[in-house]
């Protein structure tokens, strides 16, 4: 059962990561404009969007690559707002990025080595990654270069897991991908978060994150139009949250709204 079909919020109440007031500018442009979020551990949280709401910049600010110019990231209870992207995965966050980026020359398990290089203790090792996605064992002396969209998206989702993150950041996994694709890719997610992990994902699929998330936020300008439950949103609130036309649902203060 996924977290959306339970329809709550897991139990425990303090967030595992918290986002405040947060603003981020690229060059002139204000990208994000106060978001604040609250993930609680064990949870599936969906950001949604058109291209431009300013979902990937969260994610990297979260992540430690975009240096917010007010707002603060909070992890567990502290504050690692001014903590550099690799001091970040070393403590539990780590991202899946927008269009992969993996080391082409490289092979799938030399990109598995290189998650697994900064890992926290933790069930996630390249060998269970092999067990997880089978295929990836006999081809694992393969250059990434010559695999496809799909099979690359899963190397860049074992290489993140391999460094066993406490919250994993899931930027797009769906982008440019067939839908079989991205519905077995999906598929996966029941069984890496019964591995205890938390999962912040950005996804334009709006149907997708519908379905897989315990908890939705809309951006759209680098702005909140939408937050809750996909059990308590309409299609119709929705679809105004995501273009900004009238009818929105207002935005629920984070924590708030998880109670029917």
């Amino acid at each position: 059962m996924t977290a959306s079909e339970n329809g709550d919020r897991p139990e425990g109440g303090t967030p595992l990561l918290e986002v405040r007031d947060l603003v981020v500018y690229h060059g002139q442009l204000r990208a994000l404009d106060g978001i604040s979020l609250q993930v609680l551990p064990g949870e599936v949280y969906a950001i949604i969007g058109a291209n431009g709401a300013g979902k990937s910049t969260l994610l990297r600010t979260i992540a430690g690559l975009h240096h917010p110019t007010a707002g603060s990231v909070l992890f567990d209870g502290t504050d690692v707002t001014g903590l550099r992207a690799e001091r970040r995965a070393g403590q539990g966050i780590v991202m899946v990025p927008e269009g992969r980026r993996l080391f082409g020359s490289l092979s799938v398990e030399e990109n598995l080595q290189v998650g697994a290089s900064y890992a926290r203790p933790g069930p996630w090792t390249i060998e269970q990654v092999y067990e997880t996605f089978d295929w990836m064992r006999e081809r694992r002396k393969q250059l990434t270069a010559q695999l496809s969209g799909g099979e690359q998206q899963t190397v860049a989702l074992g290489r993140a897991l391999v460094a066993n993150p406490r919250v994993l950041l899931l930027d797009e996994l769906s982008l440019g991908l067939a839908p079989v694709v991205v519905q077995r890719i999906y598929g996966m997610l029941p069984q890496i978060l019964a591995t205890g992990l938390t999962v912040l994902l950005v996804e334009q699929d709006v149907s997708q994150a519908l379905r897989v998330a315990s908890r939705i936020q809309c951006l759209l300008e680098g702005k909140t139009t939408l937050e809750g439950r996909p059990a308590d949103v309409t299609a119709n609130q929705v679809e105004a949250a995501y273009f900004g036309l009238a009818g929105a649902a207002p935005a629920s203060p984070p924590g708030e709204g998880s109670e029917p």
